[in-house]
């Protein structure tokens, strides 16, 4: 039974391949292969599969290829609308408060006005009650004067008997007269004087009135410029305080870290002071500094960011090879980026050179030192562009890609480390391209 069905297999692959013989000749003798149908088959497997493993390989290479250029050309036009944007906010963010500021240098000259008004108006005030007493005071002279005019009538009436006496009556009631047409004239210009200050009383008070509806706009004005930079400082802050969280950074204490190198005063955030006369503190002005220390905010985060390795420290065209964690029964401590040999590499951040030399299993090695705790490590570089104790800015180009070391292939394998130990770097270069 099995010789039939080894028989009838073979019988197939005759049909299919049949048996060939390859010949050998020498000077000396002919020699020859045969090649059996299943010989054949054997070689006709290995040669398909050879084929097929080839264009499903050059396929795979070839779409994680695209794949990752995709990826690089979207995280950079991503990177350009942010900063567009940003770059917007910062502008408009500048203009309101310039317009916040020069808002509420007019709200204090109307302040200054108001204030100038009252107490011109309590002057006023004063000299009409001055002017209403004296008036009082002549209104009580003349009643005492017309009763004194009064008897002197009747004293002369009785003494125009007695002819000796005539003329010393009528002298006297000349004098009379002269006195009540003196103090009649003072009693006139008085009244006069007094209208004439209720009219500017009355007048002041109208002012006062415009001025004060005037005010009322201003002031609305004022609280619709702050609620625009409020919501200004809301939208700029939050994204950057997500990015540290996300990096795994407490932004209070970044903050506070940051603050402690950059204590100088003075300049354009300095805490705004008006006078409110005397009174409790100015609301305005409480909005108007919280703006300004939303401000100051965003510069100690643009401060920081600076000097945390949220960049990507190839700008070329690259693919990753291998991420951070466990392989191959190993604990890979980084990211490797592959691209060709030559290609330049730029620090992630601020910091200083603390190693720039070959080190065993990376090869040509550059660390860098950065603010927060923070290392990071370039490996297996071509060339070195750095010294030890040389200060790098972020995007400045430190070194050119290589092979250099314990290494399969071109590439750059990147580290970072926050107190000595490894931490994932895609988690800061995440943080950065969902903000920058």
């Amino acid at each position: 039974m099995r010789s039939r069905l080894t028989q009838a297999i073979h019988t197939r692959l005759e049909s299919r391949f049949s048996e060939k013989r390859l010949f050998i000749r020498s000077d000396a003798e002919t020699r020859f292969i045969r090649l059996r149908p299943s010989h054949q088959l054997v070689g006709w497997t290995v040669a398909t599969a050879l084929v097929g493993w080839t264009i499903i390989s050059t396929a795979i290479l070839l779409m994680d290829s695209i794949g990752s250029d995709n990826f690089r050309a979207q995280a950079q036009r991503d990177q350009m609308i942010y900063e567009a944007r940003l770059n917007a906010l910062s502008t408009e963010r500048d203009a309101r408060a310039a317009e916040a500021i020069a808002a509420q240098e007019r709200f204090s000259a109307a302040l200054a006005q108001i204030s100038t008004m009252q107490s011109d108006l309590l002057s006023t005030e004063d000299q009409r009650r001055e002017l209403e007493t004296g008036l009082e005071v002549v209104q009580a002279t003349l009643r005492n004067t017309m009763q004194q005019r009064k008897a002197a009538t009747t004293e002369l009436a009785a003494l125009n008997a007695d002819g000796e006496a005539a003329a010393t009556p009528a002298a006297q009631t000349a004098v009379q007269e002269g006195t009540v047409d003196l103090l009649a004239t003072a009693l006139a210009e008085t009244a006069a004087e007094r209208d004439q200050i209720a009219t500017d009383a009355q007048f002041a008070l109208d002012h006062a009135a415009e001025t004060e509806n005037e005010l009322r706009l201003l002031h609305e004005r004022n609280d619709d410029i702050f609620r625009q930079l409020e919501e200004a400082m809301t939208v700029s802050v939050e994204p950057l305080e997500k990015m540290f969280r996300a990096a795994g950074m407490n932004p209070d204490n970044m903050l506070a870290q940051v603050r402690r190198g950059y204590t100088g005063n003075g300049g354009p955030l300095t805490p705004l002071s008006f006078s409110t006369m005397g009174g409790g503190p100015d609301p305005d002005t409480a909005r108007a500094n919280g703006i300004l220390n939303r401000l100051d905010e965003i510069n100690l985060y643009r401060i920081a960011a600076e000097k945390a390795p949220f960049d990507v420290p190839v700008k070329a065209a690259y693919r990753f090879t291998s991420g951070f964690g466990s392989r191959w029964g190993r604990m890979h401590e980084g990211t490797d980026f592959a691209a060709p040999i030559g290609t330049p590499v730029y620090a992630t951040a601020d910091g200083v050179v603390v190693h720039a030399g070959w080190s065993s299993g990376y090869g040509r090695l550059i660390k860098v030192q950065h603010e927060f705790g923070i290392e990071t490590r370039y490996a297996h570089l071509n060339a070195m562009k750095v010294n030890v104790g040389q200060r790098v800015s972020r995007g400045e180009r430190i070194g050119d890609m290589g092979n250099s070391g314990r290494s399969t292939g071109p590439h750059l394998h990147y580290e970072v480390r926050v107190g000595g130990s490894a931490v994932n770097p895609m988690n800061y270069i995440r943080a950065g391209q969902d903000v920058f």
